[in-house]
């Protein structure tokens, strides 16, 4: 099986977007990809939460989800949208940030919430604060399809082996890390982490991320480390889509998952505990 990470710079408005996504889907696509990844927050990219307010809508009234849908029914495709930014209806306001996978009828076949919140401060001029804007979610999720088993994850999930460790017992072979990491510890810490997560559970990681600054009409945009990745289960970088929009493509045999669990099936010697 073929993967195509496709690796975006999108900016604040919706609409706006949508015209490169489309065309670098259709290329990953015709470029062989029987599943196609976007980057997390593929819809909108906006630091300001009254100007997400403004422009996003819920799941049902999406354009982006919608038009993709339609894509991925016209090429035949899965695809996973890395995830969208969508308004919840929740009291506080906050949004959801959710990975979407719909299969090759159009059809949604998993959703997941982003669990972990990225609330940090990288340095005195980098602070993010996701949770003020954004909810957490509250559930893994193991999406069962033709071309393996796939766990849902996003970004700043990464930093947090025990959701992967979780998929990985409850069978997945391939894990997807939408992101749209920060440049600063992206150029630390994010071929590391994801390394280490397809290691530590014998999976591929599939990780297609946003790139660059963004264009913005309110707020501080920040900016994104890009290098999509795909990580063999060896923990062996596939692909890596460097710096600038585009597609990167990735092989993906599921034997080598059985093989790496074999050689060293540390998914088996887990053992219960006590302490500190």
């Amino acid at each position: 099986m073929r993967a195509g990470l496709v690796q975006l710079s999108a900016s604040d408005d919706p609409v706006a977007n949508l015209p490169e996504t489309r065309a670098l889907v259709r290329a990953a696509a015709e470029g062989g990809a029987q599943l196609v990844l976007t980057p997390e927050v593929t819809n909108c990219r906006s630091p300001d939460r009254a100007h997400q307010e403004r422009v996003l809508a819920p799941e049902a009234d999406d354009i982006t989800l919608a038009v993709l849908r339609e894509d991925a029914a016209a090429l035949g495709i899965w695809l996973l949208i890395g995830s969208l930014a969508l308004k919840t209806g929740d009291a506080d306001g906050r949004f959801a940030n959710r990975s979407v996978l719909i299969g090759p009828d159009g059809a949604i076949v998993a959703r997941y919430d982003k669990i972990h919140m990225f609330d940090v401060t990288v340095s005195e001029t980098e602070v993010y604060r996701e949770s003020a804007g954004f909810r957490p979610g509250s559930r893994a999720v193991l999406a069962e399809t033709p071309l393996g088993r796939i766990g849902l994850t996003v970004c700043y999930d990464v930093r947090f082996p025990h959701l992967y460790r979780r998929l990985a017992r409850a069978g997945a072979e391939i894990l997807t890390v939408p992101a749209n990491f920060n440049h600063l510890t992206g150029a630390a810490h994010w071929e590391s982490l994801l390394r280490a997560r397809a290691i530590e559970c014998g999976a591929f990681v599939l990780a297609p991320a946003q790139c660059g600054t963004p264009a913005v009409r309110a707020g501080r945009p920040m900016r994104a480390h890009g290098h999509s990745l795909a990580v063999s289960p060896w923990g062996e970088v596939l692909a890596d889509a460097g710096a600038a929009p585009g597609v990167a493509f990735a092989e993906i045999d599921l034997a080598e998952v059985a093989r790496a669990r074999a050689r060293v099936p540390s998914l088996a010697h887990d053992r219960p505990f006590d302490g500190p």
